[in-house]
């Protein structure tokens, strides 16, 4: 009988995961942030912040290192991108945005 053993998988709002899967242009501005969101962590009340800012940036993370990250987010803070309606992307998106409205 063979026996299967599971391998951990990386959690993506590690610092240390971040930071290896950031391109190099990233790495010192999260350093910062990161730095500022531990120092306010000290304060329970504030522990929600850290983990948002690890979230972001796990995303950040993958969202840079797709090929054309950089050229597609020049063009967006240009306003020569191409966009797409979301309704488009998304057929019920009208349906969603009330949900969320009824849901508050």
């Amino acid at each position: 009988m063979s026996h299967v053993i599971a391998q951990p998988t990386e959690d993506p709002a590690d610092p240390l995961v971040i930071l290896s899967d950031l391109p190099e242009p990233e790495r010192e501005e999260f350093l910062r942030q990161y730095h500022q969101a531990v120092d306010a962590a000290h304060d329970p009340a504030d522990y929600q912040l850290l983990q948002r800012l690890l979230h972001v940036w796990s995303v950040t993370a993958v969202a840079a290192g797709q090929p054309g990250y950089y050229e597609e987010l020049a063009a967006a803070r240009a306003g020569t991108s191409t966009t797409v309606p979301v309704i488009d992307v998304i057929p019920d998106w009208a349906e969603r945005v009330a949900a969320a409205k009824d849901w508050r």
